[in-house]
């Protein structure tokens, strides 16, 4: 397969779940003020303010209280994801702006312990995915989950492993986990995360690349994939400030910087624990 493709292959992954575990961590963001906070909303808060340790320690506690519950395994998974970007400074790399720099990062040496925790964590939450599927093939829990366990492992095999093609067959699986939650849940407009900002790099890309991609069962739109995001940004329950990430590489990639800062410059001000959203202001301002 052409060096090319698989530049242009890889980079839907990273765009597309790259802060994948960002997404999980801003459900916490979403829940109303009103209502009870949970162990599970506290560790999802544990994680976006970067206190891995204790966000575990929230997990294992909600675990042991829901012991069937897909969410709480998938969400320890993504605990470990983003500690092991955070310790090989992942989130601090531009792989997703242009298809030379994601085809030039370095292959990682991951820590096979946290691995293994992380793998372990994805076989539970899938397990028990499919075990309540078997009850209730609608069961939207479970798909949300499979959903996010497969961008987890798409995000881990290219961010971390440099295994392009393995990812695509992961992001196959989270667009069609996502695609069946959106039949049984019209208003899950954290669904169309999954697919709206594949739809838009491979809307982007030239044409027999396009045909490739859309043949291997992935959709080209790049309107669309606009669109979905903007959905998904506004009236999402758990990814809408994922959402605006993702709008903002859209807009960088479109060398829409005052765009891009804008909702940068509003996640920023949502979440001031985060200096992530800081460096990329900095970054972006930079380049005007």
């Amino acid at each position: 397969m052409p060096k090319t493709f698989d530049a242009r292959a890889g980079i839907i992954v990273a765009a597309l779940w790259a802060g994948c575990a960002l997404s999980l961590m801003a459900r916490a963001a979403e829940v109303s003020r009103s209502a009870p906070v949970s162990a599970l909303d506290r560790g999802f808060s544990g994680l976006y303010n970067l206190d891995f340790a204790g966000a575990q320690r929230d997990f294992a506690a909600w675990q042991q209280l829901h012991p069937d519950d897909p969410v709480g395994p998938v969400s320890e998974a993504a605990g470990f994801l983003f500690s092991e970007f955070n310790r090989l400074g992942v989130l601090e790399a531009q792989f997703y702006e242009n298809d030379k720099a994601f085809d030039e990062r370095p292959k990682l040496t991951p820590d096979p312990v946290l691995r293994k925790h992380f793998m372990d964590a994805i076989g539970r939450a899938e397990n028990l995915s499919h075990a309540r599927l078997a009850k209730a093939s609608k069961d939207r829990d479970a798909l949300f989950a499979l959903t996010l366990s497969s961008g987890l492992q798409a995000d881990y095999a290219a961010l971390i492993e440099k295994r392009n093609l393995a990812s695509l067959h992961f992001t196959k699986e989270a667009s069609t986990s996502a695609q069946q939650l959106l039949a049984v849940c019209h208003d899950c407009y954290d669904a169309l995360l999954a697919t709206g900002f594949s739809k838009y790099i491979i809307g982007s890309m030239a044409a027999p690349v396009r045909w490739i991609l859309r043949m291997g069962g992935l959709p080209a739109d790049k309107q669309g994939g606009i669109a979905d995001l903007q959905t998904t940004a506004a009236h999402g329950h758990y990814l809408a400030p994922f959402a605006r990430i993702l709008l903002a590489i859209a807009y960088a990639r479109e060398k829409d910087n005052s765009r891009a800062l804008q909702l940068l410059t509003g996640l920023r001000r949502d979440f001031p624990a985060n200096t992530l959203f800081s460096r990329q202001i900095t970054r972006l301002q930079a380049a005007h």
